[in-house]
């Protein structure tokens, strides 16, 4: 009678079962925006197979089994709220401001080895620089100048960033809230400055037509006939209008004519 050796060795298929998984398990599969960091004993390694630049991968990646530990990391751009912050301007005035921040992995291994959690590090640089950077200008620079603004923060955090293999694409404030109190300030504001607009506008206007009128009137004291003819055109403006009675003056050089004895 034959009997099945494994049947009779249980510790040698149970050895072969943990060779077979731990073989399986060796292998491991990266998407395209993925890379992984392998520690072997510890150590910063390259995986056996398909070594990338930085990091490993994309693709299939072999790992040592039981002896390499393997961290993802992802390459795609992260978009970060920042958390609104209380802001005092440089013209004493105090405001609520939020921002989202754009950045991405440059550099793998920068950012296992070197930073124990970039996220968590790159909201706190990036709340941290909104409040001080924003404090260095007024409150009309904040509402005016915000791609400035945005372009500054930008450099700022990336400067601080760049040692974590982070690069950080842009910066973005996206509200600024104002009191109640300003806002209605900043609408008055807003209202007499419109009003002196007007009153400007209105009163060059009247000066413009003051300046015409003198022309005019040096043109008809050098042409007294302009007078009459001008005259003559009221009359005719004044029929359009309906019926309407004029009185009509007659001067008196023409009434000579008829008085005057032959």
């Amino acid at each position: 009678m034959k009997v099945n050796f494994f049947l009779l060795n249980p510790i040698l298929l149970a050895a072969v079962l943990f060779v077979v998984v731990a073989f399986w398990n060796s292998f491991h599969v990266l998407r395209e925006y993925e890379r992984a960091i392998v520690f072997r004993f510890g150590r910063l390694a390259r995986a056996l197979w398909n070594p990338g630049g930085q990091g490993n991968g994309p693709g299939l990646i072999l790992l040592i089994p039981f002896v390499d530990k393997m961290v993802t990391v992802d390459l795609r751009i992260v978009t970060m709220d920042v958390p609104t912050q209380d802001v005092i301007t440089k013209d004493n005035v105090p405001v609520k401001v939020n921002a989202v921040v754009y950045f991405r992995v440059l550099n793998p291994e920068d950012a296992t080895v070197k930073i124990a959690d970039y996220y968590m590090a790159t909201s706190q640089i990036a709340q941290t620089t909104l409040r001080s950077t924003l404090g260095q200008h007024e409150l009309d620079d904040l509402l005016s100048n915000r791609d400035k603004i945005n372009q500054q923060l930008q450099v700022i955090i990336d400067e601080q960033t760049d040692s974590w293999g982070i690069k950080v694409k842009a910066v973005e404030v996206k509200d600024v809230e104002i009191p109640q109190g300003m806002q209605r300030a900043m609408a008055r504001q807003a209202e007499a400055e419109r009003e002196r607009r007007a009153k400007i506008i209105a009163a060059e206007g009247e000066f413009q037509a003051s300046q015409k009128l003198t022309d005019a009137a040096k043109v008809i004291s050098a042409h007294p006939e302009a007078l009459q003819l001008r005259y003559l055109q009221t009359l005719l403006e004044m029929s359009t209008e309906g019926k309407t009675t004029i009185v009509f003056p007659i001067p008196l050089d023409m009434l000579s004519a008829f008085t005057k004895k032959n």
